[in-house]
């Protein structure tokens, strides 16, 4: 694998590529850092934001009079309109253990139209709502929650607001990217769902968490040792690859993949690069 910017982005969270082949990444120091075609790195701007070369501009702070405690992922429509989820209501992102020990769908999916300004609630009843992708033809929207992603309609009429789109995966989703042959690249996170389950049933699981933090560490292992994965799954929900280091020899806990031109672009909040790994056919 090669590690691409090292040193230079600061635990990146998630990765993307545009059509021009520039790379586009968010780091834990609020930047939003860019790697040119000829291998140039760019503080590009810090900042639902609104990110372009004239400046940032917020969006959306709050939605039904409450503040956006916990926004997380965001995906454009052709049409311009933004859909992007909201992580917990209840919760903030240091926070993120209890909500996800709660057991409760504390996440929304909302939809932010730039023509009325107006934001709407797409989904509800999320549990932990995390990545968002479209579909190659707009038709649907896959949403990440903590152990599945779902599957919204977008022009689909008489069907459900959410169906499985897959589950029984190998670890908790997290961020989900459009592949241009219109699968999904999936990052997988490792927890231990016993412990979870077992932490869910307790009645005092807060207090258990604030007695004893290292827990967190042992049903989420977030560390420079934590397993990384991701899976590509088809249109159709059917899972058509997986690629994992399961002893973090060359990256650990990966938050993000991106394909492009026949590689696979990491991301992970526990380096200092972006992972540069060639896709052979399979």
């Amino acid at each position: 694998m090669i590690k691409l910017g090292e040193g230079i982005v600061n635990h990146p969270e998630d990765v993307s590529v545009d059509g021009n082949g520039v790379l586009y990444t968010t780091t834990g120091d609020g930047w939003i850092k860019r790697m040119h075609p000829n291998g140039t790195w760019e503080d590009w701007q810090q900042g639902l934001l609104k990110v372009s070369e004239e400046g940032v501009t917020v969006l959306v702070s709050q939605f039904n009079g409450s503040q956006l405690r916990f926004a997380n992922d965001v995906i454009e429509a052709s049409d311009g309109s933004l859909y992007f989820t909201v992580s917990s209501t209840k919760f903030t992102p240091a926070e993120y253990y209890l909500d996800l020990v709660s057991g409760e769908p504390h996440g929304v999916l909302l939809k932010y139209d730039p023509s009325t300004n107006q934001t709407s609630l797409v989904l509800d009843g999320l549990y932990f709502a995390n990545g968002v992708a479209l579909s190659e033809d707009e038709r649907f929207l896959v949403v990440c929650e903590s152990w599945k992603c779902v599957k919204h309609f977008l022009k689909v009429s008489g069907r459900t607001d959410r169906e499985i789109f897959i589950d029984n995966l190998p670890g908790g989703p997290d961020n989900v990217n459009l592949a241009r042959d219109g699968s999904f690249w999936i990052s997988i996170i490792k927890m231990d769902p016993k412990g979870i389950q077992a932490l869910q049933s307790c009645k005092e699981s807060t207090q258990l968490l604030e007695a004893y933090p290292e827990l967190i560490q042992l049903l989420i292992p977030m560390g420079k040792q934590a397993a990384a994965a991701v899976v590509n799954v088809k249109a159709d929900g059917r899972l058509n690859r997986e690629i994992s280091d399961p002893n973090a020899t060359d990256i650990s806990f990966v938050t993000s993949a991106q394909g492009h031109d026949n590689n696979l672009y990491l991301a992970s909040i526990n380096s200092d690069f972006i992972g540069k790994l060639p896709l052979r056919p399979l």
